[in-house]
């Protein structure tokens, strides 16, 4: 065994030399196979980071959101649903929600008004943040990205004009921290009245009801006999949220890599061509060793270690570079596609993370497809006389 090592150790030196007499071609070659890395392995980190954002987000959201439905749109649920749904065995709380959206034509910014009740975040992926008490009439709290549009900070007063062309003149309370920017860029927190005299809704209506269920083995039991009490509702449970966070950013991730195809195919290509395109110094190195004695596979075995120290160095670098742009320049150059605002971008402080099974993923199918490009490339070169190629 230690025989053996010694001589991959004596292998390996031998190719680090052979590759420093060539230094421009694996100097090109090693970019570009960073380069790819980089993006394949951006994109992977950014939607993984995404993805556990969002389950830390849904954390405290409730079981079971009801959502009245009228022609198959989402409408204004009243308060005898949600009498009616605390009547119901195994419902731990019952409470009305009110959240909607506005389209501000100052910036051309959708926000998100909600009004918080009983720590209850009203929409689903915004659980994470603290609310609070919601704040006095003519207060509000809103989110980092709102305040950069508006150019506001907290004791400065937001105007904003409602759908019905009335001016509302709202005091800033707070500014929400940015560690929570994800989900709270696009916050504008309101009281109940404020928000009823905004959107000119009466007493009694609200946008949806959340539910908080005792056991969670029984959630598909309280929503059946929901469903029976309010037939014309659809019933939203937390693992429908994830598996609709999951199925998003699945989706977008998808279109990156596979735009990315085309890219990763052209360098297998050129993986191919640069390795069956051996240079005549090459070819006369191989014969050289041949001739003083290495075997067949020895020449082999010191080629694929060259291929085996390219693409590992290039993985290293490219994995490298895309946690530093990830984690530490929260992904600037993904931010647009995979992130899904419009106007009001988050400054994210994504928390670093790394997935090994992610990462042998990317390692295996990397790596190994280019070494295995240039295996039979190599084998050719090796099983060539050597008296031929001196000649």
């Amino acid at each position: 065994m230690i025989r053996w090592f010694r001589v991959q150790v004596l292998m390996i030196d031998y190719t680090l030399a052979s590759m420093a007499r060539r230094k421009a071609r694996n100097l090109g070659l090693l970019l570009v196979y960073a380069a790819i890395l980089f993006v394949l392995a951006s994109v992977t980190l950014f939607t993984g980071a995404l993805r556990e954002e969002a389950v830390r987000a849904l954390v405290g959201a409730p079981e079971v959101t009801v959502q009245r439905m009228v022609m198959g749109r989402h409408a204004l649920i009243d308060r005898d649903g949600l009498e009616a749904l605390r009547a119901i065995r195994g419902v731990q709380w019952a409470e009305g929600r009110l959240w909607g959206y506005f389209y501000d034509t100052a910036n051309g910014a959708n926000y998100t008004m909600i009004v918080p009740s009983g720590g209850i975040v009203p929409s689903g992926g915004r659980e994470a943040v603290a609310y609070g008490a919601p704040p006095e009439p003519g207060f509000v709290r809103i989110g980092g990205g709102v305040a950069r549009s508006r150019g506001v900070a907290p004791g400065d007063w937001l105007f904003l004009l409602n759908p019905q062309g009335r001016l509302f003149k709202l005091r800033v309370e707070a500014v929400f921290p940015s560690a929570s920017e994800l989900v709270s860029a696009d916050l504008v927190v309101l009281s109940e009245a404020d928000f009823r005299a905004f959107h000119t809704l009466p007493e009694g209506v609200f946008t949806d009801l959340a539910l908080g269920v005792r056991n969670p083995r029984e959630i598909t039991t309280i929503v059946e006999k929901a469903a029976l009490v309010l037939p014309d509702c659809r019933f939203i449970t937390r693992r429908d949220i994830l598996r609709t966070y999951d199925a998003l950013f699945d989706w977008r991730e998808g279109i990156l890599l596979a735009l990315m195809g085309g890219a990763i195919l052209a360098f297998m290509i050129l993986a191919w061509d640069k390795a069956s395109g051996q240079s005549p110094e090459e070819r006369r190195e191989i014969g050289i060793l041949k001739a003083i004695g290495w075997e067949t596979g020895e020449v082999i075995r010191a080629r694929l270690w060259e291929s085996a120290l390219v693409s590992l160095f290039a993985f290293l670098a490219g994995y490298l570079l895309a946690y530093l742009h990830v984690f530490f320049f929260s992904a600037g150059l993904l931010r647009p596609v995979l992130q899904g605002w419009a106007v009001l971008y988050p400054e994210i402080h994504l928390t670093p993370r790394i997935d090994g099974a992610r990462v042998l993923t990317l390692f295996l199918l990397t790596v190994g497809p280019y070494v295995a490009a240039t295996l039979v490339p190599i084998w050719r070169a090796a099983v060539v006389d050597p008296d031929t190629v001196m000649r």
